[in-house]
């Protein structure tokens, strides 16, 4: 579908009349017609070049075409834009944010429309003219709204576009009054930073791409800047890789990127479930409304609730779409429902996957705790094996883990040294060549998952995997669980202990003053970075409390915590 708009009758479909050509590239401010331009232009952009964005999907079940999602979504803005009356500034911001959030379709369209609603609650502010300072502020406001839509914002996407470009608007508003130089500079920051994306997240430089909603965003803002330089470009050229990889072949996304699609189970909630809530009831309070995402939480992932007591947004990934509803009826009616089935999707994929060529790589960690879980996927670990200090997972297990994913050569992570025997035995009875680096906890692991080159050779890897995890030291706080006597300490049941590396070298009744003892004992002046990982027993905010007495003490050291979700263990603290 295309929005259309018509040019000023003195400008030409290829260009501006010379004669206004100072004017515009002079402009210091822009108006509510110009406002509402700039929508129906980056709508007809985006719309005409949203295949491209399409092409640059590399996850095996996407919840939808990105750029048809954010396409959608910059329409149904348009739409409303369109519908509006006058062209006062505040009317068109208000069109704008309600049209993209009624219309935002998947993770993509959900993202540009915090970001459209950011930046339209700072512009509404204006009375009838918009600065380079009210763009640079809006755009501040819009990736931040973004970020706080997102439970878990992961960098070397649309949202890393959005924050940097609105960065760099910050500094540039603060020397340059233009508004046309104002949207070039931004724009070539944020390509920048899009040909960057691939180093930021795994996936991407896998299949070779770039992150397709940042080139989206990109796409929208070129329209913006298009439509005050009087331009109507359609088609536009990219180098996104996607071309280079694709070329003499099909622009099928089948053939841009190899996924395990051997197993349907891997999907943990199998169906993405998508409505509005609407004509909240009186008694809905916003507080309800952080609840219920709350709730939606403990029963699937990838969940967005975004809105107000006007209307709300869901997303959510769940395998049970009846129990997301019902929590919603709780706050209102419901409106627009979408149920797709994910593991259909899947089966799809599967049958167009054909016989692909393995990755050369591969990795399978062995952890326990759904934080330290999701701390590995975040890495691009391809599998997890359930288990730890008091499961260990055999041979088989671990075999079987590394014959699901599709590569040549696997790395193990132990991370356990009563693991590490197991681990070996795999070589014997897997179809992949498994090399072993011997973890011996999970920070260790995460340390040399991130000494991952895919460039090396397999011997060149496992050695720097090796000399990565040498360099962390690791200790933890526990409890006794009998009274006994050992390494210079009598101990009673239920005394909170810290274990170093080889031995206990605290004890105590208070878990954050043990902690502290066991830090003190790992430090030494060559740590500069130290991370807290937080499990049984320990909250949110105990382990932020904790982090902050850490960071003042230790003020030359970065610290960071992480939610690991460890049982039997308060904290596990490593130090580089």
């Amino acid at each position: 579908m295309f929005i259309r708009f018509s040019l000023p009758a003195h400008m030409s479909r290829s260009g501006i009349c010379p004669e206004d050509i100072d004017t515009i590239m002079a402009q210091k401010v822009i108006n509510g017609v110009m406002l509402r331009k700039m929508i129906l232009n980056g709508a007809k952009l985006l719309d005409s070049n949203k295949q491209h964005v399409d092409s640059l999907n590399v996850f095996p079940v996407p919840d939808g075409d990105t750029g048809t999602n954010m396409s959608l979504t910059l329409i149904s803005a348009a739409k409303e834009v369109t519908s509006c009356p006058n062209n006062d500034i505040s009317t068109l911001c208000d069109a704008i944010a309600r049209g993209a959030l009624r219309g935002a379709r998947g993770n993509s369209g959900v993202i540009t429309s915090q970001i459209l609603k950011g930046m339209s609650v700072e512009l509404a502010k204006c009375s009838s003219e918009i600065t380079v300072k009210d763009l640079s502020r809006a755009m501040v406001s819009g990736s931040e709204i973004a970020y706080k839509a997102v439970t878990k914002p992961q960098e070397g996407t649309i949202l890393t576009v959005i924050r940097v470009m609105s960065e760099h608007s910050v500094k540039l508003a603060k020397r340059n009054s233009n508004i046309i130089d104002f949207f070039n500079s931004v724009i070539k920051v944020g390509e920048e930073t899009l040909q960057q994306t691939p180093e930021m997240l795994p996936a991407l430089k896998k299949a070779g791409v770039v992150d397709a909603g940042g080139r989206g965003l990109l796409i929208v803002f070129q329209g913006f800047c298009n439509s005050l330089l009087g331009k109507e470009e359609v088609n536009l050229e990219f180098d996104d890789s996607i071309k280079k990889a694709a070329e003499g072949k099909s622009t099928n996304n089948y053939e841009q990127f190899h996924v395990d699609l051997t197993s349907l189970d891997a999907i943990e909630f199998a169906y993405c479930t998508e409505f509005f809530v609407i004509n909240l009831k009186k008694t809905t309070k916003e507080s309800d409304i952080d609840v219920f995402r709350d709730r939606l939480l403990k029963i699937g992932d990838c969940v967005l609730v975004i809105g107000d007591l006007t209307m709300v947004k869901v997303h959510v990934h769940t395998n049970n779409p009846g129990q997301a509803l019902s929590y919603a009826l709780e706050l209102g009616e419901l409106d627009r429902i979408k149920i797709e089935n994910m593991l259909e999707q899947n089966r799809a994929l599967l049958a167009h996957s054909g016989e692909e060529n393995l990755e050369q790589y591969g990795m399978v960690s062995v952890c326990s705790g759904k934080g330290f879980a999701e701390i590995f996927k975040d890495l691009a670990v391809n599998e997890i094996v359930e288990g730890g200090q008091t499961m260990n997972p055999s041979a088989e297990d671990i075999a079987n883990a590394c014959d699901k994913i599709r590569a040549r050569d696997i790395f193990v992570f132990p991370n356990n040294k009563n693991i590490i025997l197991a681990a070996e035995q795999a070589k014997e009875i897997s179809k992949r060549a498994i090399h072993v680096v011997p973890t011996v906890n999970v920070p260790q692991g995460i340390a040399a998952v991130l000494a991952f080159s895919p460039t090396d050779a397999p011997d060149d890897i496992l050695d720097n995997m090796k000399e990565a995890m040498s360099s962390v030291k690791v200790g933890s706080v526990t409890f006794a669980v009998r009274k006994t006597s050992v390494d210079g300490f009598d101990l009673k049941e239920g005394d909170i202990i810290g274990i170093g590396e080889k031995k206990i070298v605290a004890k105590g009744s208070d878990i954050d003053v043990v902690a502290e003892q066991l830090l003190d004992n790992l430090m030494n002046d060559d740590v500069s970075c130290i991370n807290i990982y937080y499990g049984y027993e320990t909250t949110e905010d105990e382990a932020n409390a904790f982090a902050e007495k850490v960071a003042e003490k230790y003020d030359s050291c970065d610290v960071e915590i992480h939610f690991g979700g460890q049982a039997l263990y308060y904290y596990i603290i490593s130090v580089e």
